[in-house]
């Protein structure tokens, strides 16, 4: 696992939008796996200035969707379907003829999470894929306990979840849907590049946890240390809690240029 320590969000974004560049410059068909949140927007407004530069054309690129609510029909504004269509796709310029996602409003769910994992499969799978961190360690929305090994599935959210999703749906937790559709840590796994970003210091215990911690299924983004070619990217205030922070900084400083993340 690469460790990157930027000075900002910002500095984090547009380190990882050049990766993503660099991709779909040498496969212009990727399928990149997004997020949605507030932590990956420095990176699509990042990659997005450079789509608007003529740096990198993205109209070929596809699309895969991380995790999407239950019981919210497509259109509905606050869908992650919706919401990455207006964050990402739209200013990309990508269609939805090139995005992949799970159907939420699907009668049969469990049939629709094993519609979704082969969909990935014959689309050749994810080539990047992008991950936020929870401050309990989740990826996507496998909680603490999730199978490092679990596939695309139902879960349940929270409480806690629900309450802090509300100010997205009015203030109305009644409104805020009970279960989600979420790529399992195995599903992860399988992408050929796995790229988290974390920012602040209430991150910085779930980064120790993930980058020098143990792999435990208490903390899921602990599995990324199992994967061939995971980049965590973290702000001071997420560095904050790494012992290995002075190494980290060293050996990124000094690898080669050419390399990349």
């Amino acid at each position: 696992m690469e460790v990157v320590i930027v000075p900002d969000a910002a500095a984090g974004g547009e380190l990882i939008a050049e990766a993503m560049a660099q991709l779909i410059r040498q496969k212009p068909d990727a399928l990149l796996g997004v997020a949605t949140g507030s932590t990956p927007l420095p990176i699509y407004q990042a990659l997005t200035a450079k789509v608007r530069a003529g740096a990198v054309d993205t109209s070929r690129a596809r699309i895969a969707q991380l995790d999407e609510y239950v019981g919210l029909p497509a259109e509905h504004p606050e869908s992650y379907r919706s919401v990455l269509q207006r964050e990402v796709l739209e200013p990309l310029g990508i269609g939805m003829g090139a995005f992949l996602g799970p159907d939420g409003a699907a009668e049969d769910v469990q049939a629709a999470c094993k519609a979704y994992d082969a969909e990935l499969t014959r689309a050749g799978g994810v080539d990047l894929q992008l991950l936020g961190i929870g401050t309990d360690g989740h990826i996507g929305f496998n909680e603490p306990c999730s199978s490092l090994a679990s596939r695309t599935r139902i879960k349940t959210l929270t409480e806690q979840t629900r309450v802090d999703n509300a100010r997205f749906f009015d203030g109305d937790i009644a409104q805020v849907p009970h279960h989600v559709i979420t790529q399992g840590i195995g599903t992860i796994l399988e992408a050929r590049h796995l790229v988290l970003l974390a920012t602040g210091e209430g991150k910085a215990d779930a980064v120790a946890a993930t980058v020098e911690g143990p792999v435990a299924a208490v903390c899921p983004a602990s599995a990324l240390q199992l994967h061939p070619h995971a980049t965590v990217v973290v702000d001071e205030g997420a560095a904050s809690k790494l012992k290995f922070a002075d190494y980290f900084r060293y050996t990124f400083s000094n690898k080669p240029g050419w390399q990349g993340i």
